[in-house]
C-alpha cells in the first residue's frame, strides 16, 4: 500500500532559454509516452546524507537550469510530429510512503505492485501539451529504504541522455557542483536531415517496416490479446563466459562476440524454441545502435536527446537459428548493429524527412491498446542493451542503488540486458513473454547454456 503525501510542480531556479527547440527525425520517431526506471537504495551504515525532500527539491530545480528541455511542453503539429515548447512550466515531484518494506517487493520484477513506485500518466485524460515531461516520484520505506521512480518522456531523451540527467541530479544533491565535461548539449540541429534529402534512400531501411507475422496469420490481434508476463532472470559471470565461450567457438574473428551479441542471440534462440513455431517461420531481432559515436564527427558525449537508431537483423527461419550454433544468431545480432554507419544513419534522417505523416513509424508498441502500435511480439523480439549505462553511479548521497530497472514490461518480445548491482561481469535479463511460453523459455535459458543441445526433438 503506497500512500501519497505530496505533489508539486518543481521549475527551473534560474531564467532558462525560452522559445521552440527543434526536435531532430530521431526524436520524432519514439514513443511519445514515458518511460519508467526506478532506482532502489536499501539503507546502510555508510549512508552520507539523510534523505531531505527539500533538498531533493532544489537541487531538481537547479537541474532543470542545465537540462531545460526537461521543464518544457510537447505540441503536436502537422504530419504526425512534436514540437517542443520550452517554457519553464516545470517537472513533477510527487513524496510517497509505503506501508510494505523493500522485502516484500520481490525481486523488482516489473508487474503490477512494481507499477506503485512510478509516476503514472493518464494519457487518456491528460493532453500532450499538459504532461510533464519528467516525473519523480520518492518513496520511503519502513525499513528506511528509499525508492527513486522516474518517468521521462521518450521523444526528448533516450537511455543515455535520461542518465545524463538524472546523475547530474543526484550529483547536485550530494552537494557537488557539475563540471564543464557534464553540461548538457542541446544544439539537435547535428542530427537534422539534408536540406534536400534524395528521392529514394541509399539503404533498405527495413527497421521502418512490418516484422514477420506467424505463419498461418494474416495479422497480430490474436498474438496482441494473449496474456503475458515479466521476469527478471539472473546470469552469472560463469554463466556469460560460457555464452561467449559457446559464440566465439571455432569462430576467427578481427573481434570475438561480445557479451550483448552472445547473450541476446541465446535470447532469441531460446525464445524460438519456447515458442514452438513451424521450422520454417521467419523472425527477426530489433536492437538498438547508440549513434553518438558513429556520426563522423561523433556527437558531444553530452548530447542530451534521441540518438538510438533502430537496427534490425536480417530475416532467420527457426530451423536456422536451432539447428545452427550460437554464432549464427550472435552474427545475425553483430550484422544488424555494424550496419548503422554514418551513411546509414544520414539515410534513416533523410527517409524519415521525406514522410508526409510520420506516426506510422513512431514505435509505441509498448502502450497497451495503442491502436497503431507496430507488435515486436511472437514470433519477433526487440533486445535492448542498458550494459554500458551509468545505472549503477546514480548516488544521491545514500550511496549506489541496489537495483535499477524498468518499471513497466508487459509488450511481448520486449526484453532488456541489464547490469548485475552485484559483479560487473554479471547481467540481468528483463523479459517479457506471453505467459504460456514463459515457463519452457526459462528451463531452456539455464538448461542450454551447458552443453545441452538447443534443438527442438523432432528436428
Amino acid at each position: 500500500m503506497i500512500s501519497f503525501k505530496s505533489t508539486c510542480m518543481i521549475v527551473p531556479s534560474e531564467p532558462t532559454p525560452n522559445g521552440l527547440l527543434l526536435l531532430s527525425e530521431c526524436d520524432q520517431v519514439r514513443q511519445w509516452s514515458h518511460t519508467p526506471l526506478i532506482f532502489i537504495y536499501k539503507p546502510n551504515n555508510n549512508t552520507i546524507k539523510p534523505f531531505s525532500i527539500e533538498t531533493m527539491k532544489n537541487s531538481l530545480s537547479r537541474a532543470l537550469v542545465h537540462y531545460y528541455p526537461l521543464a518544457g511542453r510537447l505540441h503536436w503539429i502537422e504530419g504526425g510530429r512534436l514540437q517542443l515548447h520550452c517554457n519553464a512550466m516545470g517537472a513533477q515531484l510527487t513524496e510517497a510512503y509505503s506501508e510494505s518494506d523493500l522485502d516484500e517487493f520481490g525481486d523488482f520484477t516489473p508487474n503490477g505492485i512494481i507499477q506503485h513506485l512510478f509516476p503514472r500518466v493518464d494519457y487518456s485524460s491528460t493532453s500532450i501539451e499538459e504532461q510533464p515531461l519528467f516525473l519523480a516520484q520518492l518513496t520511503r520505506f519502513p525499513c528506511g529504504g528509499l525508492c527513486v521512480g522516474i518517468a521521462i518522456s521518450h521523444i526528448v531523451a533516450d537511455g543515455r541522455a535520461a542518465m545524463n540527467f538524472t546523475n547530474a541530479w543526484a550529483k547536485l544533491v550530494r552537494g557537488e557542483d557539475l563540471g564543464c565535461d557534464e553540461m548538457p548539449f542541446h544544439d539537435r540541429t547535428m542530427l537534422r536531415s539534408r536540406e534536400a534529402p534524395p528521392v529514394r534512400p541509399c539503404f533498405d531501411h527495413i527497421a521502418f517496416t512490418k516484422p514477420p507475422l506467424l505463419i498461418g496469420c494474416s495479422d497480430t490481434k490474436a498474438e496482441q490479446k494473449k496474456e503475458t508476463s515479466a521476469v527478471l532472470l539472473k546470469v552469472t559471470k560463469e554463466q556469460v563466459e560460457e555464452l561467449l565461450k559457446k559464440a566465439n567457438q571455432n569462430m576467427v574473428l578481427a573481434r570475438p562476440y561480445s557479451r550483448y551479441e552472445a547473450v541476446a542471440g541465446h535470447i532469441w534462440r531460446c525464445a524460438c524454441k519456447a515458442r514452438a513455431g513451424d521450422d520454417c517461420q521467419p523472425t527477426r531481432v530489433r536492437l538498438g545502435a547508440d549513434g553518438r559515436n558513429r556520426f563522423k564527427p561523433p556527437l558531444p558525449q553530452g548530447y542530451f536527446g534521441n540518438a538510438i537508431f533502430d537496427a534490425v537483423t536480417s530475416t532467420s527461419l527457426y530451423a536456422d537459428l536451432l539447428s545452427k550454433p550460437l554464432s549464427y544468431a550472435a552474427g545475425k545480432l553483430r550484422e544488424a548493429i555494424e550496419r548503422v554507419t554514418d551513411e546509414y544513419i544520414t539515410s534513416a534522417l533523410d527517409f524519415i524527412t521525406s514522410q508526409k505523416d510520420v506516426a506510422p513509424l513512431r514505435k509505441n508498441f509498448h502502450i497497451r491498446g495503442y491502436s497503431g502500435a507496430t507488435f515486436l511480439g511472437n514470433p519477433n523480439l526487440n533486445i535492448g542493451s542498458w550494459i554500458n549505462l551509468p545505472l549503477y553511479s546514480v548516488d544521491f548521497g545514500w550511496g549506489k542503488p541496489v537495483y535499477v530497472g524498468p518499471g513497466i514490461l508487459h509488450s511481448d518480445g520486449k526484453i532488456f540486458v541489464m547490469p548485475s548491482p552485484t559483479d560487473e561481469r554479471s547481467l540481468i535479463i528483463a523479459l517479457c513473454l506471453q505467459t504460456q511460453c514463459m515457463d519452457s523459455f526459462k528451463k531452456f535459458f539455464y538448461e542450454d547454456i551447458y552443453g545441452r543441445s538447443i534443438l527442438r526433438s523432432h528436428l
